[in-house]
């Protein structure tokens, strides 16, 4: 947001603004805005590397816990004589307890900072996995899945959040998709452990990721956009040259910071209604739509029940069908990571959404060909078609779709409105996983091939929702995607 510092001395400040020079807050030196140099540019980002490995700790909890649930079902359901219904509620209680940590992850992380809201999650996730670990009965194994689904909400808000504020443009769109590929991590790790140790061992293991990300957080700087928020103005100076290098010219970002943040002091308290302003309207429906598409283009009905689709496929093993899909998870969400700063965030989702569009189709169509012909070679060609299908379709997923609308998300809305929108735009994920896994199963009894027609269909309108109102936010500084959406 380019807005001119009042620095009327001696009548010069006319003279200034025609020139277009700004005064920074640091250096005590006025330079052209064009011709200053980006602070990224002749930057050391050892401390951005360091900040951003210790918060994915909390994606790879994430991922865990997402996963936590397939390879568990057999032994918790055997262990403590659980209903298949029972476990359906203990499984559908991370869902839940994320929903609600994400209607509170915007004004905790705004209240106590991005570092102080990723304390709390670590806290509410080493109780959960701890109380999941000890349960006798359901009820405390309940609680435990709530609570961590608790800190999972909270996660998903504050992490991305976290790296984009603390990145250089130049390197904010691969530093923030780290988010997604530790989430695959973290669904990769617990997949594979889930079929070596029992149960209980696995949730002691869901320990040791919020425990680190505690310790980690006393070693990294505070998000310096939110100590220029809250009026920190030396701890922000000394957070942002650390993030940049000792050596590092910050002036012109401290700057371009401060004067957004100048802006948004004068304005008035945000409410949720204030969303609904005409300047915030494109950065709510791009943030909102980008969330429920991801989700209502199938992908958590496929992550949780890949076991049981695999074997509707004709496949035999559940297991290694799951730790497949998480293996193309990583692998797919890294090579997504490493192109977005390279061919921006609207070609990857577009490739990415149309990829899943025909994934999906071929996925239907293998299904329509077991129900509907004989013979030992279509069935064959049709087993051939889901595993294409399949695989294609989280490889896609993985590549854009995974990471990018997070990234956006964290990109678009401005530091007033970050609590509130991030607020809704977390719980909307939530909610429209919710509303897909809850209903998958009921949908994928009616009609395996009807399942995948539709995904296919939300694929494609996808596209077109990214082509008409998603924009590109590569190569620019949060200040500038802010000032061009409002």
């Amino acid at each position: 947001m380019a807005i001119l510092i009042d620095m009327e001395r001696s009548g010069e400040a006319s003279e200034l603004e025609a020139n277009n020079i700004q005064a920074p807050l640091l250096g005590g030196i006025t330079e052209d805005k064009e011709r200053r140099p980006e602070s990224g540019h002749s930057t050391s980002i050892l401390v951005v590397l360091i900040s951003t490995s210790v918060v994915v700790l909390g994606s790879v909890g994430f991922g865990f816990s997402v996963g936590f649930s397939s390879p568990t079902e057999s032994g918790i359901i055997e262990d403590l004589g659980l209903t298949l219904s029972q476990y359906s509620t203990f499984g559908s209680l991370l869902t839940i307890g994320a929903m609600m940590g994400a209607i509170m992850s915007g004004y905790i992380a705004d209240y106590l900072g991005r570092k102080g809201a990723l304390r709390v999650c670590s806290v509410f996730c080493i109780a959960g996995w701890l109380a999941i670990a000890f349960a006798k009965d359901p009820l405390p194994l309940d609680i435990g899945r709530l609570l961590v689904g608790y800190g999972v909400g909270l996660t998903s808000y504050t992490v991305p959040v976290y790296i984009a504020e603390i990145s250089p443009k130049s390197l904010r769109g691969v530093l923030t998709t780290t988010n997604q590929l530790f989430i695959t991590t973290g669904i990769l790790i617990v997949y594979v452990l889930g079929v070596l140790v029992k149960w209980r061992t696995l949730a002691i293991t869901g320990v040791i990721f919020p425990v680190f990300l505690l310790a980690g957080l006393f070693l990294i700087p505070e998000s310096p956009r939110w100590l220029a928020k809250v009026g920190r103005e030396k701890d922000f100076e000394v957070a942002l040259q650390a993030l940049r290098g000792k050596d590092c010219n910050v002036s012109f970002e401290a700057t371009e910071i401060m004067e957004c943040i100048n802006e948004l002091d004068s304005l008035p308290k945000t409410r949720i209604l204030d969303l609904f302003q005409r300047k915030y309207a494109r950065a709510v429906i791009v943030g909102v739509g980008l969330m429920l598409l991801q989700q209502f283009c199938g992908i958590n009905a496929v992550i949780f029940y890949a076991s049981e689709i695999f074997k509707s496929a004709g496949f035999s093993s559940g297991h290694t069908a799951s730790i497949t899909v998480a293996i193309v998870q990583v692998l797919m969400t890294a090579v997504g990571a490493s192109l977005m700063d390279k061919s921006g965030r609207r070609p990857l989702l577009m490739i990415a959404a149309g990829g899943m569009c025909i994934s999906c189709f071929i996925v239907g169509l293998s299904f329509y060909i077991q129900g509907h012909f004989d013979g030992s070679s279509l069935l064959l060609l049709a087993r051939i078609l889901s595993l294409i299908g399949l695989l294609g379709y989280i490889a896609t997923f993985s590549m854009g779709m995974g990471g990018i609308p997070w990234v956006i998300m964290s990109e678009i809305f401005p530091l007033n409105m970050k609590r509130i929108a991030g607020s809704l735009v977390s719980l909307t994920a939530w909610l429209g996983s919710w509303i897909v896994t809850l209903t998958f199963n009921y949908l994928f009894s009616w009609s395996s091939t009807a399942s995948f027609f539709i995904f296919c269909i939300f694929c494609a309108f996808t596209v077109l929702f990214v082509v008409k109102l998603v924009p590109e936010t590569k190569g620019r500084t949060l200040e500038e995607i802010q000032s061009s959406l409002s």
